[in-house]
């Protein structure tokens, strides 16, 4: 049941966004159930709410729980839940337990992601849904995640990847939906803001998470807090980047943060950009702001 959805176009073809959602939505319905995995992200969001209106109680919603997921982060997924209606349930996934995931080598993703897949893939079977799904979409194949390996060994469905769907065309669907995570920041696993051979460790992943909440406190939307050694490097996103470099608020960063535990903070000047860690990756050394991407 894992070949029910195929909407790849031909490249250079012309078809609408709300094409693209119509044929996405036929689609499912010929599905007779489906997991799908939601993080709380655009992404998922659109596709949970896809699948439900195509499926009503046959879609499940699943969201795992770890510690690289943030209390935020289940409260967003919480209130987008309960607006909706959709059929949802949390689970605990446990990468933690693997030391290979712990090592945090360039492809730690995949040992987090297997796992997830793994325990949908286990729920799935003991439920009798049809296949799992989650919301990898068409720009996300142009990036460094070796968690879509994970997705490819488990034949999990990519329905967004499918129909074409870009992350631009995702946030203008779902606005037009009414979501309210049509406009929600790029997020990511907390293990994101430690740098590759960083371990990840529960006290490292509950800094970050303290710091981060100490930004949104401040009222801050689109960053990032990358975790080295006991240094706070803060990325903020460009249109806030002159709020945070105001001298009061510059002050109340370093407080926030040196109160959350962290012993210096720095302010990246290139601001924020997803996937600034993996530009140790890259054998032409650092990227630029305009072409780093990731989590």
């Amino acid at each position: 049941m894992k070949d029910l959805i195929h909407i790849r176009h031909q490249e250079g073809s012309t078809v609408s966004a709300e094409e693209k959602e119509n044929l996405l939505l036929a689609r499912f319905a010929s599905v007779p159930s489906l997991v799908v995995a939601l993080s709380g992200g655009a992404d998922s969001a659109y596709l949970a709410w896809a699948a439900h209106r195509a499926l009503g109680a046959q879609a499940l919603c699943v969201t795992a729980l770890s510690p690289s997921y943030s209390a935020h982060d289940r409260a967003v997924v919480e209130e987008f839940v309960n607006k909706l209606g959709v059929r949802h349930e949390f689970i605990e996934t446990h990468e933690m337990d693997n030391p290979a995931y712990r090592a945090n080598a360039a492809d730690r993703c995949y040992f987090c992601k297997d796992e997830l897949f793994s325990a949908l893939d286990e729920l799935a079977h003991a439920r009798g849904f049809a296949a799992v799904a989650y919301g990898v979409n068409a720009d996300d194949p142009l990036d460094f995640r070796p968690g879509h390996r994970a997705a490819r060994e488990h034949q999990v469905l990519a329905p967004l990847l499918d129909a074409g769907l870009s992350k631009a065309e995702i946030r203008l669907l779902s606005h037009r939906a009414g979501l309210p995570t049509w406009d929600r920041p790029a997020s990511a696993c907390l293990a994101s803001r430690l740098p590759y051979g960083t371990e990840v460790t529960l006290e490292r992943l509950a800094l970050v998470e303290r710091g981060e909440a100490a930004l949104r406190g401040l009222g801050f939307r689109q960053f990032r807090v990358r975790l080295h050694d006991r240094l706070a490097r803060v990325e903020i996103s460009p249109e806030e980047m002159p709020r945070a470099l105001a001298p009061e608020m510059a002050v109340a960063i370093a407080d926030r943060l040196k109160a959350a535990g962290f012993t210096y903070v720095a302010l990246d000047l290139e601001g924020y950009r997803q996937g600034s860690l993996n530009e140790t990756l890259s054998p032409a050394g650092p990227r630029t702001a305009r072409t780093a991407r990731g989590t």
